[in-house]
């Protein structure tokens, strides 16, 4: 997929808040949940970035995603038929591949080798990993997230219903790993928490950000468990993961992969997982406690100004030392986005 060619108001001085968003348009996001794929089954629609998507798995078990516009006069085709190896159009029953979007069969002509050549649909690349189908708007600058955290043993997925919150990306993954609002946010989920918080030991490496931290159980819905080692670990722009590693029980994740339907809006996919040999609590019971943790928290961030991070300093904002994880993602962010400047279009950065 090539990338957009400059023109010359491209070449203007590009603000952070630009380079941002470009760097989102190059980077993986998810769009559907794998089980809620069928192999020939109904179609799934789905917004990035205000790119209408539709999400399916062809008969062949394949996953797919395409812009939802059908070619021929826009109908959508996530009311459209799955068939074999291609999406049929609802409108006119016109189907593209699966792979490549090339038109298969129009059905009104009777010569089907003379099918328009360049009726085609757009097709985005896919992948598949911690139970979440992923796309990229344009040539992705990284690969997908793989954390060698969760290679070094069999993790098992569960993911949840995903959440809507109308804040963007940034400011998710930003409360995701904010340990300074535990005693006030997430009073029911984790009990009495101390207000001060320790020196945080903080280190980052490109886009990746990691910390850890020990959790006291405290009194919370999860004082049952015991003690533990959490292990954050951040990957801009949209990646943020707690390991917790219990002595009793070893070890379980849980992570947030927010899709953004716009910059100030997103859908919020996560999951849990449990190693094979965890012997603790299961999926469903892990899930839902840490849904209580993410319900505490929607109230309050749907309700932050501005409704993502200031990127270009139009507001201003204050730092204590517990927000040096955060300081270290915007960091991570901004290299991400000064490095896909670089690679797709140039190097005419914001300062």
């Amino acid at each position: 997929m090539a990338a957009t060619l400059l023109t010359a108001e491209t070449h203007e001085k590009k603000t952070n808040r630009d380079l941002v968003e470009q760097a989102m348009r190059h980077s993986w996001f998810p769009v559907a949940r794998s089980a809620d794929l069928v192999a020939g089954g109904k179609p799934e629609a789905a917004v990035l970035l205000g790119v209408q998507l539709v999400v399916y798995r062809d008969g062949n078990g394949n996953a797919a995603v395409a812009s939802r516009r059908c070619p021929h006069r826009g109908a959508d085709l996530s009311i459209g038929e799955v068939h074999e190896s291609s999406i049929g159009c609802p409108y006119h029953g016109w189907q593209f591949s699966s792979g490549d979007g090339l038109c298969v069969r129009v059905p009104s002509i009777e010569d089907q080798g003379k099918i328009p050549p360049k009726a085609r649909l757009k097709t985005f690349p896919v992948e598949e990993r911690y139970g979440l189908v992923w796309t990229a708007l344009e040539d992705p600058i990284e690969p997908l997230y793989q954390l060698p955290e969760w290679e070094a043993e069999e993790f098992v997925w569960l993911q949840a219903d995903p959440l809507d919150s109308p804040v963007g990306v940034a400011v998710t993954v930003e409360n995701f790993r904010d340990v300074a609002h535990f005693p006030f946010v997430h009073k029911v989920s984790m009990g009495p928490t101390p207000e001060v918080v320790e020196p945080l030991k903080v280190t980052r490496d490109g886009s990746h950000v990691w910390m850890t931290r020990e959790l006291n159980a405290g009194t919370g819905e999860w004082a049952d468990d015991g003690d533990a080692t959490m292990k954050y670990h951040c990957v801009a722009p949209g990646l943020s993961s707690i390991t917790y590693d219990y002595e009793q029980f070893g070890r379980r994740v849980v992570a947030g992969f927010p899709c953004p339907i716009s910059f100030e809006h997103v859908k919020i996919f996560w999951g849990v997982a449990n190693a094979v040999d965890y012997s603790g609590a299961t999926l469903e019971h892990n899930l839902h406690i840490e849904e209580v943790v993410y319900l505490e928290d929607i109230p309050i961030v749907e309700n932050l100004q501005p409704r993502e991070v200031p990127w270009d300093a139009e507001v201003e904002e204050f730092s204590a030392p517990a927000d040096i994880f955060t300081l270290n993602y915007r960091r991570a962010f901004l290299d991400l986005a000064r490095r896909t400047e670089e690679k797709f279009y140039g190097s005419n950065a914001a300062e």
